[in-house]
């Protein structure tokens, strides 16, 4: 089955095709749910199911994407952020967002830090 076209640029259709036959990851790999998404829009946020969920079967990777009011280019956006997450995990690195990696660490920290300041003595 191949890559589908999505509402996005020819360009940014043949990258994520190529990319995804760089990697190694097939159409069918992925387990892809349509879900109503949440927050601004209204009504039609209400009536339509533009946020994304897909899991990548072979590793197990899950990715939701609800960014646009386009169900198509949250396809495509999700689609990259499996891609990236599946070349970190090929690479040895952790598949996780270093970004919210290092928010968990600074939050821990936090804690840690403030747990003392209240001790009864």
């Amino acid at each position: 089955m191949a890559t589908p076209a999505f509402a996005v640029s020819e360009e940014k259709n043949r990258w994520l095709r190529e990319k995804m036959a760089e990697l190694g990851v097939a159409e069918a790999d992925l387990e892809e749910t349509f879900v109503r998404s949440s927050g601004a829009g209204g009504q039609h946020v209400n009536k339509t199911a533009t946020c994304v969920q897909i899991k990548h079967r072979p590793t197990g990777i899950e990715v939701k994407c609800m960014k646009d009011r386009s169900q198509s280019v949250n396809r495509f956006l999700a689609r990259r952020e499996i891609l990236e997450r599946v070349e970190r995990l090929q690479k040895g690195e952790s598949f996780r967002d270093p970004k919210v990696e290092k928010l968990k660490k600074q939050k821990a920290r936090r804690k840690r830090r403030a747990g003392g300041k209240y001790e009864k003595e």
